[in-house]
């Protein structure tokens, strides 16, 4: 028997993801507003914020981008959720 037949059952189960992938809903929520937050201190100018404004523009928009996409993504795949479970109980079937 070779050792790449052999299953290894020390190995956990976890694949690594990117850091956004288990916000949720309201984790996804947090991170707009965070990101909306980062603009307004970048646009008041208040202690922390970049010398050069651009760049905490780009790092407040990649915030609100990632957050935007994560709320679109959890709240479609609710509604495929809820849709897919609701089929097949109401409705007659059609021939």
């Amino acid at each position: 028997m070779d050792d790449k037949a052999v299953e290894r059952t020390d190995e956990p189960h976890h694949v690594a993801g990117p850091w956004w992938a288990d916000l949720g809903t309201w984790g996804a929520v947090a991170l707009i507003v965070f990101g909306g937050v980062a603009a307004a201190w970048v646009f008041l100018g208040l202690p922390g914020a970049p010398q050069e404004p651009a760049f905490g523009y780009h790092g407040a928009a990649k915030l609100i981008a990632i957050g935007l996409v994560t709320v679109g993504c959890t709240l479609l795949g609710r509604r495929r959720a809820r849709t897919a479970a609701g089929e097949g109980t109401d409705k007659p079937e059609r021939a």
